[in-house]
């Protein structure tokens, strides 16, 4: 097994059957942890990468069939939820069928032949750089500057053969794109991880019983204890919740939309916690059923 493949840990297993080669669409280009991420659910000789700018870019893919299936990003140990891809889910045609939990390690890459000392600039995603602060804040004569994509930093690079510039990106796109590491697992907190959905059409979508693990949405009328009698009712059908996010809803100001993971308890149906919950909300759907995550 490849030092990659061993940086990447994974918590689910595919629900639908799948074509022999998959088309999978993932936000940025190759080499970025999505496209790790994505190897490893499916297989490396599995997937072939359809990239994406952006996240909307993504879902319209999947939607308009010119990828099979999508990864997205949801949440990051340290960042927190991505509320905007939160929003694009309860507007798509797309549903969860499983997850991946990939440890995210950020390393310092630039051309053959560089050195930290000879870097003016090093270039990633905002948030990659932000996770990287301490490291920096040794070397204080490099000038960080924010780009869209970590894999895409490393690219521009390779292709520009530009020196005295660095990425911050995977030790994928320091092999895909032929740079050298010059310092790896740079980023200040270790136990950094994010949490990605794996999407399929509606249409395309069928359940499994080894689904157990249920995301909803759901909006609630403005009144005392609207949010008590919901979680009141998935505890009554031993569902234990493993996420609750809030997300305000657009065009109505102070109104939000729920989100709620759980896992049923062995002998509990997820279709009767659903149904019981459902008259004390509005506009409930289920997300996704995703298999229960290996801890």
């Amino acid at each position: 097994m490849s030092r990659i493949e061993t940086d990447i840990e994974t918590e689910a297993t595919a629900v639908s059957e799948m074509p022999a080669k998959l088309r999978v669409a993932i936000q940025g280009v190759l080499g970025a942890f999505h496209d790790i991420a994505a190897r490893q659910f499916f297989g490396a000789d599995r997937v072939e990468i359809v990239p994406a700018h952006t996240f909307r870019q993504l879902v319209e893919q999947v939607e308009s069939r010119a990828a099979d299936t999508g990864l997205m990003a949801i949440e990051n140990t340290i960042a927190g939820s991505i509320i905007g891809n939160y929003r694009l889910l309860t507007a798509s045609k797309l549903r969860a069928v499983g997850e991946v939990y990939l440890r995210i390690r950020q390393n310092l890459m630039a051309l053959p032949g560089q050195r930290i000392e000879d870097l003016r600039e090093v270039h990633s995603h905002p948030i990659a750089i932000a996770q990287c602060d301490e490291f920096f804040a040794q070397h204080p004569h490099i000038r960080l500057v924010e780009m869209e994509d970590t894999a895409l930093s490393a690219q521009c690079i390779a292709e520009q053969q530009t020196t005295g510039v660095g990425a911050i990106a995977s030790h994928l796109a320091a092999s895909m794109y032929g740079l050298d590491l010059l310092a790896e697992s740079i980023e200040t907190n270790k136990q950094n991880f994010t949490r990605f959905l794996v999407l399929e059409r509606m249409e395309s979508v069928k359940w499994t019983a080894a689904a157990d693990k249920v995301s909803l949405f759901f909006s609630l009328s403005h009144e005392v204890g609207s949010l008590h009698k919901v979680l009141a009712a998935l505890a009554a059908h031993g569902a234990n919740l493993t996420k609750i996010q809030s997300v305000p809803i657009e065009g109505r100001p102070w109104e939000y939309f729920f989100f709620v993971d759980f896992v049923t308890d062995e002998g509990y149906g997820w279709q009767a916690a659903v149904e019981a919950v459902r008259p004390s909300t509005h506009s409930l759907e289920v997300l996704g059923r995703i298999c229960k995550a290996n801890f």
